[in-house]
């Protein structure tokens, strides 16, 4: 029975477009202009680069409040702080570099918008590592009332979790509520181009059915940047993760699910697949022989009882799943991920008090 539901459903494909609580109208548009990729306007890399504009004529004049530090190099927290500071030449670079960010960002916002897939859309919310400071939450805001300056009806917010818990937290979503009876915590997946992590995410459906209350109990950072692996050594490693975390939820006594939700970035085939977009991960992920969902299933079988579900779903798509609990007064809603590069994902949801 449970596996006539699956098929019936469409809930256990790899990068499905039907989930247990939404439609996914589309991810990962890759819209272009005469200057090449609309989204590469508003990734976190490009900040940085109008940060380090700003600058150029402080420097020229031999004023720049940063000395001779990249921009590259200034974290986000040392931002964050300048902003409150008592440099107000400083603070007002930053100002700044936030404010033309917010229109690039209103740029790719507005395109996205005006595009079939994103018609009618009420509110976007904006994860990535960039919406984790005080100048990403600025530039939102900012381009949230740049947009209704232009007459778009749409809210724009930060993500509601730390956007490396929305990033587990959202596999909740892409598995069937059935995987959940006896068990309260699954295993989840986040691959990104820089980082791989991986969490148990307690359900909290106890306290709140709609997942709402979910949390990450624990999770798990390699950074594969500064190791440089080759793609069976980062599946390797991962599995491994995966593995360390089955033992120590189970010593804990989680009642673990059978079931691994799994984030990547690029177009997720189906058959668990990645068409395209996976370029910043280590070795080719797009090759016809190469299936992660299926390397992961070989290497762990089982957990606890049962054989192993997996489904894997596109990275910007399973940090977006993470609001799922918080959009149900509206019917059609998108994400956006600032980071490496700018995902995008949009939904609707198929029942919600926003129904119309």
């Amino acid at each position: 029975m449970a596996e006539e539901t699956i098929t019936s459903t469409g809930i256990a494909s790899h990068g499905a477009s039907r989930l247990p609580s939404v439609e996914v109208d589309s991810f990962n548009i890759e819209l272009k202009d005469e200057d090449g990729f609309v989204g590469d306007r508003a990734r976190k890399a490009a900040f940085r680069d109008i940060l380090e504009r700003w600058r150029k004529p402080l420097r020229r004049a031999g004023e720049d409040p940063f000395g001779k530090e990249r921009s590259e190099d200034i974290g986000k927290k040392v931002l964050d702080s300048i902003l409150v500071g008592d440099d107000t030449e400083a603070s007002a670079v930053v100002h700044s570099a936030i404010e033309e960010f917010a229109q690039e960002l209103a740029y790719v916002t507005r395109r996205l918008l005006k595009s079939k897939a994103w018609e009618k859309t009420e509110r976007i919310v904006v994860g990535g590592g960039f919406r984790h400071s005080r100048l990403g939450e600025l530039a939102i805001a900012r381009t949230g009332i740049i947009l209704k300056a232009d007459d778009f009806n749409v809210e724009m917010l930060p993500i509601r979790h730390h956007p490396d818990d929305a990033g587990l937290i959202g596999a909740l979503h892409l598995a069937p509520s059935w995987i959940f009876e006896g068990h309260d915590t699954i295993l989840a997946v986040d691959i990104g181009g820089t980082n791989v992590r991986c969490g148990v995410v307690e359900t909290g459906r106890k306290k709140s059915p709609d997942l709402s209350k979910a949390c990450v109990w624990k999770s798990e950072l390699w950074r594969h940047a500064d190791d440089e692996p080759s793609r069976e050594q980062t599946v390797k490693r991962l599995v491994k993760l995966l593995k360390d975390l089955i033992a120590k939820a189970d010593k804990e006594g989680f009642k673990l699910a059978p079931f691994v939700g799994i984030a990547c970035p690029g177009v997720v085939e189906s058959d668990g697949s990645i068409g395209r977009g996976a370029q910043n991960l280590p070795g080719n992920w797009e090759s016809s022989k190469f299936n992660l969902p299926a390397s992961v299933v070989e290497a762990i079988p089982q957990i606890g009882d049962h054989d192993t579900a997996i489904v894997m779903h596109n990275d910007a798509v399973v940090q977006g799943l993470s609001e799922v609990p918080f959009m149900q007064d509206v019917k059609h809603w998108g994400v956006l991920t600032i980071g490496t590069g700018l995902g995008n994902a949009r939904f609707t949801n198929r029942s919600s008090k926003g129904d119309r």
